[in-house]
């Protein structure tokens, strides 16, 4: 049943209710080549990573809805549909519901092991086993117990025995063959984690739970419908929410249902968009994110057939891993934490004129470093770089500092000294204004606190693939906000109602004043003062962190360790440029041209575009502005970093910045743009030039001007059709060039491949 327009106002309704609430959470939240999403053709989005439970599709409906105009429904887990509130907004929204097996396991009596892993590994045996049973099915799981949060799990293909049976593809990784033998690098004692023997030495095998097999054709049936009405799917591939720095191996139903829905109406033209949901520190309050939109893939002709003639496994594989490129093309991917912290850390040190790049630039930068760190991780220099970089990140972790504070030591002490008597003096300022609100709603904070660390705890002993379960702090955060703020304000509306309607608040209210008013008011002024201590809260926390470094400065025993640090600094921002202008070229061919920092000193020309604080149609190129390569004379030794006020550290930037979060929007086709300036006669160039154009002629209304332009005008035609007709004289293919005195000349061989 298509959507009426009933659905589609609750649809906008819940997403704009929900917008508010992220958009409070969250400091900026920024789309990039959003041009990508087609306008008419039914679209499967497949977002990447996972890292917040609920609200990854909240910011991706958003964003789609406001860039796109197009509205989403997602694939949500049965699990997640049973509880009661969240069921009951998801369904609003027209969410699939989808079983998922791992949610349905059960520990299952026994024991495995493997009788012989190399000549059979896919034949499994048990000891006070019943794979007979009605617990144990074809094509259900068998999961091994979690080991350092991670756990194996693989299909069942046949049960041949009450003790034995078959598996359609062997265990994988160390850890499972370890559990299930017995033998490994970590069990020479004959002892594993979850595994036991016996008093004779015999390996008894490991436990582990079973998951019955779920059948899926009324999901897929769900999803063909809304592609064949021209709707958006929207998954999350990985299968679960995870705070990992790497994908996980991608579930093969997004391939399943592009090639379906195509073999179903091969005139459909599903496509495909690959969305990078890129985070900075998800579970924290005020963050950032970057929503990317890569390129649409089509479903190949050859696929769909190879799909449809029975053998689906190799087609089915193949967009797979067409998709699982477009989601890496979009999202940056570390191996693990450290080496995250590291691609962050010489991404503020390449840097070193210390200028603010646009939240989608950092991203960029990001990803390729960690391209070419993966590139030339075993180089000589680049260890002996990685190992100097992470030891200055540790003693700014002693020192309890950040990279871009270093600088602070540069100054002289009498304007360290004033500075921090001003921002001391700011905070003063600010805490008085964040105090009622804090006072009146600190419930809020730390009941949604302890309750996501709570929910934090219960999702990391229920998973396989989590490592603290951080991805369901922002979700709980959000829910318990939702619940208890409207709690809080009609609570304090009704006790302020009620003290003036007992004594008009000791006689300081007039008794003209009904009382509905100070009930509409309540309401009003309750979140009012809340948010105004979200927002000024925010920015004394930023001045807050910036006091420890200015002490350390005017500090005899420390402004000496800061100075130092600052020439360490300028030392690996030396040698991290050096090494990229080094390495960029071989890994980049178009490295020089399309440079994001540049190695010389900075100009009025070349300095970067803040981002956008306001949301705005078209308001923002979304693509890279990429600097020109710097010429090599002008290539010098990078200095230390500008010390400047960290963000909204100034009073001026709290009437700034948008009123949630900034939401910059992208344009709707990727291409440059000049901008005008009318009025003036001159215009900014949109092709590098660095500097105002003049106009070429300014025209005039007057008779004589527009005589004037018709002469011109007529001259003109007159000059191409009398060049039209020598060139016919010369050839079709000759070129031809007119000298000063209007004599024709005919250009020479060489003189052709230079034109």
């Amino acid at each position: 049943m298509a959507r009426t327009w009933k659905d589609n106002f609750v649809y906008d309704l819940f997403l704009w209710t929900f917008t508010i609430v992220v958009d409070l959470f969250f400091r900026e939240i920024h789309p990039r080549t959003s041009y990508n999403i087609p306008k008419r053709q039914p679209v499967i989005f497949v977002a990447a990573p996972h890292a917040n439970q609920f609200v990854d599709p909240l910011i991706l409906g958003g964003t789609v809805r406001q860039d796109a105009k197009r509205r989403i429904s997602f694939l949500i887990a049965e699990k997640s549909m049973r509880r009661r509130f969240v069921g009951f907004m998801a369904g609003l929204v027209g969410s699939v519901s989808v079983g998922r097996a791992l949610d349905l396991k059960k520990p299952a009596k026994g024991r495995l092991y493997l009788p012989d892993p190399e000549g059979d590994p896919t034949l499994v045996r048990g000891r006070e086993t019943d794979f007979t049973s009605e617990q144990f099915m074809r094509n259900g799981l068998l999961v091994l117990p979690s080991v350092n949060n991670e756990s194996a799990n693989t299909e069942i293909e046949e049960i041949i025995s009450p003790t034995e049976l078959r598996l359609k593809k062997p265990f994988k990784g160390d850890v499972a063959l370890r559990q299930l033998t017995g033998q490994g690098g970590d069990a020479s004692n004959g002892h594993l984690p979850n595994g036991d023997t016996n008093e004779k030495g015999h390996y008894e095998g490991t436990k582990f739970s079973v998951a019955p097999h779920v059948d899926q054709s009324k999901v897929y049936e769900d999803v063909f419908r809304r592609l064949r009405e021209g709707g958006c799917i929207g998954i999350f591939p990985e299968g679960g929410s995870h705070d990992r720095t790497e994908l996980l191996p991608l579930k093969a139903g997004v391939a399943v249902m592009a090639l379906g829905a195509m073999a179903e109406n091969p005139d459909c033209g599903v496509r495909i968009v690959p969305c990078g949901m890129n985070y900075f520190h998800p579970h924290k309050f005020r963050s950032r994110c970057v929503i990317e939109f890569g390129k649409p893939i089509a479903v190949s002709p050859e696929l769909v057939e190879q799909y449809k003639s029975g053998n689906r496994r190799e087609p089915v594989q193949a967009l797979l891993n067409t998709v699982t490129k477009g989601l890496q093309s979009v999202t940056t991917l570390a191996p693990d934490y450290d080496t995250l912290m590291l691609i962050q850390a010489v991404r503020r040190l390449y840097n070193p004129k210390g200028k603010s790049l646009p939240l989608s630039m950092v991203v960029e930068l990001n990803r390729r470093l960690m391209k070419g760190y993966e590139a030339y991780k075993d180089d000589p220099r680049v260890v002996s770089l990685r190992k100097d970089v992470l030891a200055y990140n540790k003693q700014l972790f002693h020192l309890h500092i950040r990279d871009h504070q270093v600088g602070y030591s540069k100054h002289a002490w009498y304007k360290v000294c004033f500075l921090l008597i001003w921002r001391v003096f700011k905070l003063g300022c600010l805490s008085l204004a964040v105090l009622p609100g804090t006072v009146l709603f600190a419930p809020v904070f730390i009941a949604g606190k302890l309750i996501s660390i709570k929910k934090s705890r219960e999702a990391l002993a229920a998973s396989t693939v989590k490592i603290r379960a951080r991805d369901v702090m922002a979700t709980w955060k959000i829910l318990v906000t939702l619940a208890l703020t409207p709690i809080l304000d009609i609570t304090y509306t009704s006790l302020l109602t009620w003290w003036v309607y007992y004594n008009r608040v000791g006689g300081r209210v007039p008794n003209w004043v009904p009382l509905k008013l100070v009930a509409i008011t309540g309401l009003i002024f309750f979140p009012m003062v809340c948010f105004m201590a979200l927002r000024f809260g925010e920015v004394g926390m930023d001045i807050l962190k910036s006091l420890r470094p200015l002490a350390l400065c005017i500090s005899p025993s420390s402004s000496n360790i800061l100075y130092r640090l600052g020439e360490r600094r300028s030392n690996l921002s030396r040698r991290i440029t050096d090494l990229i202008n080094d390495l960029g070229p071989e890994l980049f061919p178009d490295f020089e041209a399309q440079r994001i920092i540049m190695d010389g000193p900075a100009s009025p020309e070349s300095s970067r575009p803040s981002t956008p604080t306001h949301r705005r149609d078209g308001s923002e190129v979304d693509d890279p502005a990429f600097t020109p390569a710097t010429p090599p004379t002008l290539q010098k030794t990078p200095t230390a970093p500008l010390v400047q006020i960290p963000r909204n550290e100034s009073f001026k930037n709290i009437g700034s910045i948008g009123l949630f979060a900034s939401r910059p929007s992208t344009p709707d086709h990727n291409r440059s743009r000049s901008r005008t300036n009318s009025g003036s006669g001159e215009a900014l160039s949109g092709a590098g030039f660095g500097s105002r154009l003049k106009g070429f002629t300014k025209l005039s209304s007057k008779p004589k001007a527009k005589a004037d332009l018709d002469e011109v005008s007529r001259n003109l035609h007159e000059a191409m059709r009398e060049r039209g007709k020598r060139r016919k004289s010369h050839g079709e293919d000759e070129w031809i060039e007119f000298d000063r005195s209007g004599a024709v000349t005919p250009l020479s061989e060489d003189e052709k491949k230079d034109r």
